[in-house]
């Protein structure tokens, strides 16, 4: 693994190195999605407190990262972090830098008092499943419904 990498938790100053982090989930995920989000709200997301993203860096270049959100709960008062995206480029895939990048996010919801993180990953999506098995999830089967409230993404 390159000793010259950090793990950095992103905050508003960081906001190049989430653009690039954005760029990588895009190519990472083969993903056409255009950003239709400005530097501004960006920058504002990275000071929203329930909004968490971590960064695998080198230099300037942007290795990994992820993103979650922490969720408030009214059954306990501990929130939890639901994981929306994670990824590392292909050529420092397998070499450690998605645990760490987990095991930072652990680290926050240790500090915080948080005791539960969630990520959803596709049934057919193996890489994905492997990933998460090595870091300590336990998978339950759910199946997701989602709405799709503007006509773009209508699929009726």
């Amino acid at each position: 693994m390159n000793a010259a990498f950090q793990i950095k938790r992103l905050e508003k100053q960081d906001i190049q190195i989430f653009l690039g982090l954005i760029k990588l989930f895009r190519e990472v995920f083969e993903t056409e999605t255009q950003l239709k989000a400005g530097e501004t709200y960006l920058a504002g997301l990275l000071e929203t407190p329930g909004f968490i993203v971590y960064a695998a860096i080198s230099g300037n270049e942007v290795m990994g990262g992820l993103t979650a959100y922490e969720l408030a709960s009214y059954y306990s008062e501990n929130a939890e972090i639901f994981i929306f995206d994670v990824a590392v480029k292909p050529k420092f895939q397998r070499k450690g830098f998605g645990k760490q990048l987990i095991a930072a996010l652990k680290k926050h919801c240790e500090k915080s008092g948080i005791k539960i993180m969630f990520v959803e990953a596709n049934e057919e999506d193996e890489h994905a499943l492997d990933f998460y098995h090595s870091t300590g999830a336990h998978p339950e089967k759910v199946i997701q419904f989602n709405y799709f409230l503007d006509k773009e993404n209508d699929n009726g």
